[in-house]
């Protein structure tokens, strides 16, 4: 018996549906904080000492948080080529918009604190709170346009163009999805430095904190609003073999208002997904009004998980639509890697990510404790 049969193909399909999720979960978990931190460093710290507190919280850390950004891309280019294709051509001035931004950080990190001039300082802080706004920001604008369908077309030989703009992307409904992102990150990073930090620093996070809760869970029920009442979703009205080669072309796709909750209705347990981001954004705002900074960190933890998740719980089992051609939307049954392919990544998928865990869990402890004053002036070498 060949091993990948062993499970089968529309199986396998849906487990690397899944995990493509976790893995832009564990990015969002992980490299948020980071980004919200950033994003926070300008207003948050009023000295220069109490932002190098800041950086430092993150500096350690930010590069392995960014390992799940690197497995999200790697997964998408060999378990889903076509949406690799589509996606990283399509928003190609946006990913590198993203790249750019992203690359602030570690020259921001490391070069900082090598002169003890005011104004240079004060532009790597302007540059590192760009490195944090522009990724999250984007991260969410594309996560709106895949909402709305984004303008390719294949053609008989599943040849992919691209139609659309850069300035195309940034339509109200994009761009709300985007301050939805900033929002979480913001009430996530918050969290993160009430557990790093100490007064005034924690104190000033708390507020931004509870702020950036209330904002989110604002922002997320008006996008939820807007996608039911204003925005045509996708629907498969025709069969599709859920074992068959990957050939996005073989079924019909109508566009309806509502359509993105019809999983919701044929299907009541995934509601679970928007009531936890919901649910758990409130929990994270008493918790930081409370002053207790674990649950509220882990409270911002679940209500990202909710809200990234109910992306995908509405979609399914589509991927990405097309709002040139629907017909040619990639879904979870026809825009796949071959089942050897899928079965070979599931193996390697298991084997490596217990050990990345395990690193990360250990890193986390060798470098947990608040970061103080003292720690700061008493480790020149050793801190930003």
């Amino acid at each position: 018996m060949v091993l990948h049969t062993l499970i089968d193909y529309d199986v396998l399909r849906v487990i690397w549906w899944a995990l493509l999720g976790v893995l832009l979960i564990g990015f969002a978990l992980t490299d948020g904080f980071d980004l919200g931190t950033a994003m926070m460093l300008p207003f948050i710290g009023k000295k220069d000492i109490e932002r190098r507190i800041i950086i430092n919280t993150v500096g350690p850390v930010w590069e392995g948080n960014q390992v799940w950004l690197i497995l999200a891309g790697g997964a998408i280019f060999a378990a889903w080529p076509q949406l690799y294709a589509v996606s990283f051509s399509g928003f190609y001035l946006a990913m590198f918009a993203i790249l750019f931004a992203l690359i602030l950080r570690p020259v921001g990190f490391k070069y900082r604190s090598k002169r003890d001039d005011p104004a240079w300082r004060r532009n790597w802080d302007i540059a590192l709170f760009i490195g944090g706004l522009v990724p999250g920001l984007i991260f969410g604008v594309a996560i709106g346009n895949v909402l709305l369908g984004v303008p390719f077309r294949l053609d008989q030989d599943l040849r992919i163009f691209y139609e659309g703009t850069f300035f195309e992307l940034l339509s109200p409904f994009a761009m709300l999805c985007g301050l939805v992102s900033v929002s979480m990150l913001v009430m996530h990073g918050a969290s993160w430095l009430m557990i790093k930090t100490e007064d005034p620093i924690a104190g000033r996070a708390r507020m931004t904190g509870i702020a950036a809760s209330l904002l989110t869970l604002a922002l997320f029920t008006l996008a939820g609003y807007v996608l039911w009442g204003f925005v045509d979703g996708y629907r498969i009205t025709s069969a599709i073999d859920v074992t068959g080669p990957s050939n996005p072309l073989g079924k019909s796709v109508d566009l309806a208002s509502g359509a993105w909750f019809d999983n919701y209705i044929s299907h009541p347990w995934t509601i679970v997904a928007p009531a936890l981001g919901l649910g758990a954004s409130v929990l994270a705002c008493f918790a930081l009004v409370a002053n207790r900074p674990a649950l509220a960190f882990t409270a911002s933890a679940l209500s990202i998980t909710g809200i990234i998740s109910s992306v995908g719980a509405s979609m399914f089992p589509i991927i990405l639509p097309s709002s040139v051609n629907p017909e040619a939307s990639l879904a979870v049954w026809d825009a796949s890697s071959s089942h050897l392919t899928l079965f070979i990544m599931l193996v390697v998928t298991v084997i490596f990510i217990p050990i990345i865990l395990a690193y990360t869990t250990w890193v986390y402890r060798v470098l947990w404790g608040k970061v103080t004053e003292r720690d700061i002036t008493n480790s020149h070498t050793h801190s930003y």
